[in-house]
């Protein structure tokens, strides 16, 4: 079971969004994503040094924008167009506020990679629940995505995930084996103290060690691991 630490120390940057209002809509403008989606479950991705994009949102809550996380300038990365379309509402007097959309991964370069993601998000108070379903080519993905807030009594906040993902074509491992349908988790608990900002999180998977050759999964390994991280802002 791997542990990372890590002690890190920063400064605030600008992240360059330019918004403007346009009678009942709201345009931003941007080299950083200016949404994500499902309570923060799914988000436009980045990949490359070339990138930017746009966001139109509605008074009445509907949003459509366009993100490019890459070029396509750079031989290691392939052009890549991320367009989503949504609608969400924030919570009035103890009301959940909500949110339904679709957003489309796009490789015109390499189309075999395009997919389509569907999400749904709820909020309550602090509290707040996002899901998710993907359909890329060859598998299928579901994500869960559980934020109670800060906790008493210690004023902890934790945050959950959890994914399934099914494959079409089982992978083979050596000795006959294969993997078609696996699962995996993670669980981040987080609070400041003294102007450090703490975060200890856990993430392991279903898989036994020697079926981790078939992990493609939301966590940076296969196995177990256990990391800290502490951070502050210099100004």
């Amino acid at each position: 079971m791997p542990l990372c630490l890590a002690a890190l120390a920063g400064c605030a940057t600008d992240t360059r969004v330019i918004e403007r209002d346009l009678g009942e809509f709201d345009l931003k403008l941007g080299t950083a994503p200016t949404r994500s989606m499902a309570q923060g479950l799914v988000a436009p991705t980045t990949a490359g040094a070339f990138h930017g994009g746009l966001d139109l949102s509605h008074a009445s809550g509907w949003y459509v924008g366009q993100w490019s996380p890459s070029a396509g300038i750079s031989a290691d990365h392939q052009l890549e167009l991320n367009s989503y379309l949504g609608y969400a509402t924030q919570p009035q007097s103890g009301a959940p506020g909500y949110e339904l959309g679709l957003i489309r991964y796009s490789f015109p370069e390499v189309q075999s990679w395009d997919r389509n993601e569907y999400y749904a998000g709820l909020t309550l108070d602090e509290r707040r629940i996002g899901a998710a379903l993907s359909d890329a080519a060859g598998r299928t993905d579901s994500t869960l995505y559980l934020d109670l807030g800060r906790v008493t009594p210690f004023a902890v906040g934790v945050r959950m995930k959890y994914a399934a993902h099914a494959l079409e074509a089982p992978h083979l491992l050596p000795g006959g084996d294969q993997v078609r349908m696996f699962s995996d988790w993670s669980l981040n608990l987080s609070r400041p103290w003294l102007g450090i900002q703490l975060d200890l999180s856990y993430t392991d998977s279903n898989l036994r060690p020697h079926e981790c050759g078939a992990y493609s999964g939301m966590n940076a390994e296969c196995g177990e691991v256990i990391t800290f991280r502490a951070e502050r802002l210099l100004f």
